[in-house]
């Protein structure tokens, strides 16, 4: 943070006295060329960064955060009831949930990911969703992912949009596992993989 002269200002929380950031900063967040590229050094220097639901939107004219965060906003042509797919059970923010299960969101769709660069944990089940323009991914939707940029830990999860969701024990679960994973506090490294072919829409 700084003062309005541009100084840095005092007392306030500093990158360099903090091991990871939660971020849920919306559309284009107010950072300076030097804080962008000061936080993608901290990242890349081996400290973690976990991201929720509106942290997809920001930044949308910073090509670098997209590269960081592991895909960019893609509107959200599904909202309500659907049904989650568990990619990867043995993940400590994943682990928790079951195979499949029922969740009722506004489910972001990412754009510009790669599952080659990303471990895709969580993803919504389109077996069942009628054909949809706006659905873009070839019946992939994944909603939660991690990966490393640098030698930092990057987690970011699509779950919530409404209050009652942060209520959930389960998602206060997986954002507070994915924090302590991006600490370095649990050990997981992603493993980038294709959607399971089972999966894939008939």
């Amino acid at each position: 943070p700084k003062k309005t002269d541009g100084s840095p200002a005092s007392g306030g929380p500093s990158l360099s006295n903090v091991d990871a950031i939660f971020f849920m900063g919306h559309r284009e967040v107010p950072l300076d060329d030097t804080q962008k590229a000061e936080l993608l050094q901290f990242v890349r220097d081996g400290k973690g960064f976990v991201a929720a639901h509106v942290g997809l939107t920001a930044l949308e004219s910073w090509p670098e955060f997209g590269e960081l965060l592991g895909g960019r906003f893609d509107q959200h042509p599904i909202v309500g009831p659907g049904t989650i797919v568990n990619e990867s059970p043995n993940f400590p923010a994943t682990k928790h949930f079951p195979a499949t299960f029922a969740f009722n969101d506004e489910f972001y769709q990412p754009k510009n990911l790669s599952r080659e660069k990303v471990e895709v944990l969580l993803r919504l089940d389109l077996s069942n969703v009628p054909p949809n323009p706006a659905l873009r991914l070839n019946g992939d939707y994944p909603l939660a992912w991690a990966k490393t940029y640098g030698k930092g830990r990057v987690f970011y999860g699509s779950f919530g949009h409404a209050a009652d969701v942060w209520d959930l024990r389960s998602v206060r679960q997986m954002y507070f596992e994915a924090i302590r994973w991006a600490l370095g506090m649990t050990d997981a490294t992603p493993s980038p993989h294709p959607m399971p072919p089972a999966a894939a829409p008939k």
